[in-house]
């Protein structure tokens, strides 16, 4: 196989990828959130996530940004996609809400983004919006089991889960609009120091401690390696590469992904309305991404 093959064939690789590794969010907060305050995980996360980059970046001489205004983009987005995103989500599930609930929320972020989009000029088709709904539809099949689940909604929690759908749709467009391309090791590096510049002074409010144990550590482990490294590189090149609704609408397969592995790895049951809500989202992804001829 040529270089370019390989490339072509990783290209075509990345979205699949990508929603395979963003799916064991949700599996390792389930490992590790009994056993560890939400906002000190995640700024432990982000350090060691940190060290790696850095590691990796010196090891393969890795260029970094060179004008200051792209650092600022990159800090924005940083706390945008990273602490704003994550902590919303991780805390909102720590106050109450269920992951479902959770999970349904931030869904909708497809389909603000082609919102802002069409009001600011973008070209989104007839078959693009209808692949959109559909998605929605069948990510509200796929979480339904799990919307009475996980206590009482309340003004805190509606509060952090909202925070977090906002900060990934604007995260998303304003990488897309701001972000030049550089590589995807210094940028990812200088994200998730912003991220953890801004978590860390949360956590230390915290007054629980982190209970350090084998699901502890196997799921920072996982989320060091396999999300930050791996899942946030993945999505920061699919945005760069891609149009912003083709590559978001990536996050309606999630749910339904997340409910797999759940099923393989919790014997958690799979119904037949959540094989219908991941068809149908399977579906209305595909409409997304064919209707504009994105990469994605």
């Amino acid at each position: 196989m040529t270089a370019e093959a390989r490339d072509t064939a990783w290209l075509r690789l990345m979205p699949a990828v990508f929603v395979l590794i963003w799916s064991t969010g949700f599996i390792v907060a389930r490992y590790g959130m009994p056993y560890a305050p939400p906002l000190k995980f995640l700024a432990v996360r982000y350090a060691f996530s940190v060290l790696c980059f850095g590691l990796w970046i010196a090891v393969a001489r890795v260029a970094w940004p060179q004008r200051r205004e792209q650092w600022l983009h990159l800090v924005v987005t940083g706390i945008l996609m990273q602490a704003g995103y994550l902590g919303g989500v991780w805390a909102a599930v720590k106050a109450g809400m269920g992951s479902g609930l959770v999970a349904l929320l931030v869904g909708i972020q497809p389909v603000l983004t082609a919102v802002w989009l069409s009001l600011n000029g973008g070209a989104i088709t007839k078959r693009q919006w209808a692949g959109l709904l559909l998605g929605f539809a069948g990510l509200v099949l796929v979480v339904s089991r799990k919307l009475g689940q996980g206590g009482e909604v309340t003004a805190l929690s509606m509060s952090l889960a909202i925070l977090a759908l906002l900060s990934i749709t604007v995260g998303t467009l304003y990488q897309k609009r701001f972000v030049a391309p550089c590589d995807v090791r210094s940028a990812s590096a200088v994200q998730l120091a912003a991220a953890l510049v801004v978590t860390l002074p949360f956590a230390l409010m915290e007054s629980d401690a982190i209970v350090w144990n084998a699901a502890v550590m196997g799921s920072l482990a996982w989320s060091v390696l396999a999300l930050s490294l791996g899942g946030s590189s993945l999505l920061y090149m699919l945005i760069q590469r891609g149009t912003a609704t083709a590559v978001t609408s990536l996050l309606y397969l999630v749910p339904p992904c997340t409910a797999v592995m759940a099923w393989l790895l919790f014997d958690e049951p799979i119904t037949l309305t959540t094989l219908a809500g991941i068809g149908m989202t399977a579906v209305g992804v595909s409409l997304v991404v064919r209707g504009d001829g994105a990469p994605a």
